[in-house]
């Protein structure tokens, strides 16, 4: 009976690491998995930017162009 015994707190203490373990790997996706998405969202901000600016260079290019003429 005490070999049982000390089987199952073996095996208890082995299913508690495998629980902690993938606890923590379930954290460590859900982090990067939001550290992905605030990245998507800053790269379209700045797209829109670049955008913004590209329009706001070809108005200047116009308004140049219509200057020297």
């Amino acid at each position: 009976m005490a070999t049982n015994n000390k089987l199952r707190n073996a095996a208890v203490k082995i299913g508690s690491a495998v629980g902690r373990a993938d606890a923590s790997a379930h954290k460590a996706v859900a982090k990067a998995t939001k550290a992905t998405q605030v990245a998507r969202q800053e790269l379209n901000e700045l797209s829109k930017q670049v955008n913004a600016l590209k329009k706001q260079l070809q108005k200047s290019t116009k308004r140049l162009q219509s200057a020297l003429r």
